[in-house]
């Protein structure tokens, strides 16, 4: 695994836990363990990781995560079996 990818998920983990990840970093992430990303209405994004689907909604007009969705995102790479 790459650094960057490296950095990402450690802070992905980090207690407590952040709140200014980009949300693209967090895409990059996904693709990177070779998740299925797609696009639903709106702004939500399905994922598909290791048999384990999640819907998640891009932040917007923030570029960044907020503390609640990051620990879905959390739950998810846990439930995948993604873990630092």
């Amino acid at each position: 695994m790459g650094s960057k990818h490296d950095k990402i998920l450690a802070l992905i983990f980090k207690e407590p836990v952040q709140a200014d990840i980009p949300w693209r970093d967090i895409e990059t992430l996904f693709s990177y363990f070779g998740a299925e990303i797609s696009e639903g209405s709106g702004s939500r994004v399905r994922v598909k990781l290791n048999g384990v689907r999640a819907v998640f909604h891009r932040p917007h007009p923030e570029r960044t995560t907020d503390k609640g969705a990051l620990q879905s995102v959390r739950r998810f790479l846990e439930n995948a079996e993604v873990i630092p």
